[in-house]
């Protein structure tokens, strides 16, 4: 069997294996730049002109190089709309926590718009308002029901060309994301043009132990609500986003954040969601390209599947992922800390007990990664970088069918991060 990895295929022998394919429905990509101007032509809210029409500074989030988000394209409509001089224009690369982009990165990313482009520095922030949030108390989210315990305020921080413009616009993906439910809308400029405050609560295992904070469920869903109230403090104005799969995109939207993730991930639930009948002895789940860069992302196909509406994988099976991992873990601030401590760590529940009492924004992923870890063992294949994978409780193999125990049923998703699992 021909299995996605990266921007090609691998080779698996799986004819000794009762095999099942979980794939969503086929969606037939969408024109960017045709829907991009369809979207601004008939926004959510105000239009982008209207918004625009007094700004003397214009301050564009955009996406980083782990989201294929088709930032030039979507940069070049929003720019034939927003009549500003170029000198008044910054582009922010919304890095989070992650790396800073190379000079080629942004290049190819951004193509003509590439000289406008900052890599955000999450320690260099500007205060724009304090946002009331609350902690939570007990719960573990597989078991428990966390129950709020107090209040506090975090203060939200961006970039300072974000919180000097007159004008705040963003791009984004809306794709499946562990957290928010979907990605997209407010996330790129709160998260990815923002401080390690607001990581540090919405990535702290208070919040990410409630049993709403979950995979594709964007309603009542605690994390997508913080993010979207201090969206409100901190921007976007406008925003235009995409949902993609890995066949291309699938739908644009612009308008108003929550309106545009609401609109978008209803198209993205469509084109994902793949009903799964009965249990597996183990999963092989694949990443494409950019996800397979380090385990950090790649790791997000095993939790996925774990931690998803539906994990169809019995306790204790196998959840096996095919990724080069070239980058190791991972090279910016959140992917060392995730390393750090899963390599430091004796055996998922002793990690998952460590973590629940705090981490440092970023860590996050090893948390739910030893979420995943206490019920299913990860392994990882055909990688780069083995030792890595040794080193953070997961277990490296040379290539898929190793990976897999004797007569074992196994389920196959080809495309890991925008599959979702529920039950047929």
């Amino acid at each position: 069997m021909q299995l996605p990895f990266g921007d090609g295929r691998i080779e698996a022998d799986l004819s000794a294996y009762e095999t099942t394919v979980a794939e969503p429905p086929p969606i037939d990509p969408v024109d960017v730049r045709t829907a991009a101007t369809a979207a601004l032509d008939a926004p959510h809210g105000p239009s982008l002109e209207s918004l625009a029409a007094d700004a003397e500074t214009v301050a564009i989030v955009v996406t980083d190089v782990t989201r294929d988000t088709p930032d030039d394209v979507l940069l070049d409509a929003l720019l034939e709309r927003v009549s500003v001089p170029r000198e008044n224009l910054t582009v922010v690369l919304g890095l989070g926590l992650h790396r800073p982009m190379t000079d080629a990165e942004i290049r190819e990313g951004l193509g003509d718009h590439a000289d406008l482009a900052v890599n955000h520095d999450p320690a260099a922030t500007v205060t724009v308002g304090e946002l009331a949030v609350e902690s939570f108390a007990g719960g573990d989210g597989d078991t428990g029901e966390p129950v709020a315990a107090d209040h506090e305020s975090i203060p939200i921080e961006v970039h300072p060309a974000v919180a000097s413009a007159d004008l705040v616009l963003a791009t984004g993906m809306v794709e499946p994301h562990q957290y928010a439910g979907f990605s997209g809308g407010a996330k790129t400029v709160v998260i990815g043009a923002g401080s390690e405050s607001i990581i540090r609560y919405t990535h702290g295992p208070d919040l990410l132990s409630s049993p709403d904070v979950r995979l594709g469920r964007i309603e009542n869903n605690p994390f997508r609500e913080t993010l979207d109230r201090a969206g409100d403090l901190a921007g976007p104005d406008f925003c235009i986003n995409v949902a993609g799969t890995a066949e291309g995109v699938v739908g644009v939207s612009a308008g108003r954040p929550r309106a545009v993730v609401k609109e978008l991930a209803a198209v993205g639930l469509e084109a994902v969601a793949a009903p799964v009948e009965g249990t597996f002895d183990a999963a092989i789940t694949c990443v494409h390209a950019p996800k397979d860069a380090n385990l950090y992302q790649a790791s997000r196909a095993a939790t996925y599947c774990c931690l998803g509406p539906h994990n169809p994988v019995r306790a204790g099976g196998r959840v096996v992922v095919p990724a080069r991992i070239p980058e190791g873990a991972g090279e910016g601030t959140g992917e060392r800390r995730f390393h750090e401590w899963l390599r430091s760590a004796t055996s998922p529940e002793a990690l998952y007990a460590e973590m629940r009492q705090g981490y440092e924004a970023g860590a996050q992923r090893a948390f739910v990664l030893a979420r995943a870890l206490r019920r299913n063992p990860i392994h990882v294949t055909n990688s780069d970088r083995p030792e890595v994978v040794e080193e953070c409780l997961m277990t490296a193999h040379d290539d898929v069918v190793d990976a897999l125990e004797p007569g074992s049923r196994v389920l196959v998703v080809p495309d890991g991060i925008h599959t979702l699992l529920t039950p047929a």
